[in-house]
């Protein structure tokens, strides 16, 4: 199909900017999934790791994000279309890579996506079959959750933004009981070791930097929203700023209040052999019985909430491409009442299901297999994604001098993130058999990451073809409008690039 045929036009309606700071920080928090940490992120940190520094380890790692979240809000300011990753690095490596970027970030958003919908499937039959002895195939309640998930995908964004923020202060809540529960009923009182840098030191450290920054995925996000916040040039990089110091401190005092429960020095080995249950199992002696019952049903409402911010991220990703033309531009169209991208919606929703339906159909385990596998990879294609585009903003600042940003901004904590996120995508690939539970002979090792190559090989590719074939859609690649239509989201940068279009 011609991508530039007109047969249907893209709509120049821009979505209806109707929410701020609060509603995107709802959002990107949500999509890291606070007590889905809290409950299997930190005590798997902590049990197959050995090391005690887990939380002083979730605190270095704000920091770089931190560095990161300076460049990335810089480019914020500048590029103010809702294509993050993919705009970024068009604009900033040029338009092939940007391309590529899209293409893996559409890998890895619904990577994570599905993956957590099998965590939700198993945890959600094993939470009815505990309490009413009926057995419903995960598969099934997953369907049912992308029904309700697409259906919230497809309306107006600030629906999904109260969904979003009831499920997370109930999320929040539960884990603060949580924490307040264990530092006043310490066994061996509360000790500040698990914060020094010997007890952070002290075992698999690649494997923890791995294990404690994938629980950050989905803080980049708020730059997707930016057509649909009010002010963009500033929301985005204060919820950007506000998510990350946010996620840092309260997964390094959750981290730190189940060492302090455990005891310290039992802490890693009861991680290594309850696993997610050791949350639940010190929640039964404090706060209580009645507390871990309604924590494994926040645990379910966590999984929702986060499966409807990916979601919302790989739509809004199918919008942007599909409006410029990169995709089908029927793919750009937003709803007429909704003002959603609902197209997008609908599209991840029949991934999700093919997918799902897929694994299924093999017998493959939710957890071990679609959650494990899928995270995993997701996780390794955003780390790739987050590298990137620190590149892009060096570049991009390198050319336009006149911008006026300041020097911190637009290089100094771009290149200090950039570095640090090249070691963790090193250590993350190096240690990626760890992660998935395999062996180092097991071919998933190098088949998935494997995939992100894929995805960004077929980008370039379909990047250098726009660029010969379609050279009207190559021209506004990036820049949030789609060829001859000037509906306007985009960033005003475009005519900049064209100087300074660097491998593209």
């Amino acid at each position: 199909m011609a991508l530039d045929s007109p047969v249907t036009p893209v709509s120049t309606t821009v979505p209806e900017r109707r929410i701020g700071v609060a509603g995107i920080v709802f959002v990107v928090v949500a999509a890291s999934a606070p007590l889905t940490v809290a409950a299997g992120g930190v005590p798997q940190s902590l049990g197959i790791t050995g090391i005690l520094g887990i939380p002083l380890l979730y605190l270095l790692t704000a920091v770089v994000l931190a560095l990161f979240s300076a460049g990335y809000a810089a480019m914020s300011r500048h590029i103010t279309g809702a294509g993050a990753f993919y705009a970024y690095t068009a604009h900033g490596l040029g338009r092939v890579p940007g391309v590529g970027a899209a293409f893996v970030a559409l890998l890895s958003y619904n990577a994570m996506q599905i993956g957590i919908a099998g965590l939700f499937g198993a945890t959600t039959s094993e939470f009815i079959d505990a309490r009413t002895g009926v057995e419903i195939p995960w598969w099934v309640l997953v369907l049912a959750c992308a029904a309700v998930v697409g259906a919230l995908g497809y309306r107006r964004v600030d629906v999904g933004v109260r969904v979003l923020a009831v499920l997370l202060v109930l999320e929040f809540g539960t884990v603060l009981v949580f924490d307040i529960g264990q530092f006043t009923h310490a066994p061996e009182g509360v000790s500040t070791a698990p914060l020094t840098w010997g007890a952070a030191t002290d075992g698999s450290l690649g494997v923890a930097l791995c294990c404690v920054f994938a629980a950050y995925m989905g803080f980049e996000s708020a730059a997707l929203y930016s057509e649909e916040c009010r002010d963009p040039r500033r929301t985005v990089a204060r919820a950007t700023y506000i998510a990350v110091g946010l996620i840092g401190v309260f997964y390094a005092a959750t981290a730190w209040a189940m060492v302090t429960g455990a005891g310290t020095g039992r802490a890693n080995r009861i991680a290594a052999e309850q696993g997610p249950g050791m949350m639940f199992s010190l929640g039964d002696a404090s706060p209580g019985t009645v507390f871990s019952d309604f924590a494994q049903f926040f645990l379910i409402t966590s999984l929702l909430a986060a499966l409807l911010s990916f979601h919302n991220a790989v739509a809004r990703y199918v919008r942007s491409l599909g409006r410029e033309g990169v995709l089908p531009r029927r793919l750009g169209v937003l709803h007429r009442r909704h003002s959603s991208p609902h197209r997008g919606s609908l599209l991840q929703t029949a991934v999700t299901v093919i997918v799902i339906c897929v694994f299924a159909l093999a017998g493959r385990d939710p957890v071990a297999d679609v959650f494990t596998w899928l995270t995993n990879l997701g996780a390794l294609g955003v780390i790739l994604l987050l590298f990137a585009t620190s590149a892009s903003v060096v570049a991009y600042f390198a050319r336009r001098p006149e911008l006026g940003e300041p020097l911190w901004h637009r290089l100094i904590a771009p290149v200090l993130s950039g570095a640090a996120l090249a070691v963790i995508f090193w250590l993350a690939l190096t240690n990626f058999s760890v992660q998935l539970g395999v062996s180092s002979a097991n071919p998933l090792r190098w088949i998935l990451p494997g995939l992100i190559l894929v995805a960004a090989g077929v980008g370039v590719g379909w990047g250098a073809w726009l660029r010969v074939g379609r050279p009207g859609i190559y021209a506004g690649v990036g820049d949030g409008v789609g060829a001859g239509t000037g509906s306007g989201a985009g960033s005003g940068a475009g005519s900049e690039r064209e100087k300074g279009d660097v491998g593209g």
